[in-house]
């Protein structure tokens, strides 16, 4: 449901809220969180020059320079990230029932299909970053309830 540079940004922003301290969270580099989340040096570095456009994380360069997040992590949704990368309508998942297979989709399989797609919106738009600060929810907060997406379509 989404692409290489999407999961490294996310990968790039999460390590970014992990750090988060306020305004004055100290800035690392690129490498830094490449190093830190096993990726590409020179593909984070780019993926931060457009996060840094967006207003997600604010670079400074120079010595004492790097990056930091440009607002708390719990203004910044998967969405935000997302976004950046990924075409709205690329999530749409076409195997099944598009002119490409030739047949339409049963009617079960294209609920199915649509409540997934749901799912994933609302992932998307409702999870900020500040699940990375290693502030865990309580379960009572977790709104997928302990059968997770089952209880979510089920109401």
């Amino acid at each position: 449901m989404y692409g290489k540079q999407t999961e490294t940004a996310i990968a790039a922003v999460s390590y970014l809220a992990a750090l988060w301290d306020g305004p004055s969270t100290r800035r690392v580099s690129a490498a830094d969180i490449a190093d830190g989340r096993g990726l590409q040096r020179p593909f984070v570095a780019k993926l931060l020059s457009t996060l840094s456009q967006a207003g997600i994380v604010s670079g400074s360069p120079g010595p004492g320079g790097g990056y930091a997040l440009a607002k708390g992590p719990e203004e910044i949704t998967l969405r935000d990230v997302w976004s950046l990368f990924e075409r709205p309508d690329s999530s749409r998942v076409a195997f099944v029932g598009s002119e490409i297979c030739g047949i339409s989709a049963p009617g079960d399989l294209s609920n199915r299909i649509g409540r997934v797609e749901q799912a994933m919106n609302s992932l998307l738009d409702e999870t900020t970053f500040d699940v990375f600060c290693g502030k865990p929810k309580a379960e009572s907060e977790d709104d997928l309830g302990p059968n997770g997406l089952e209880d979510r379509q089920a109401s």
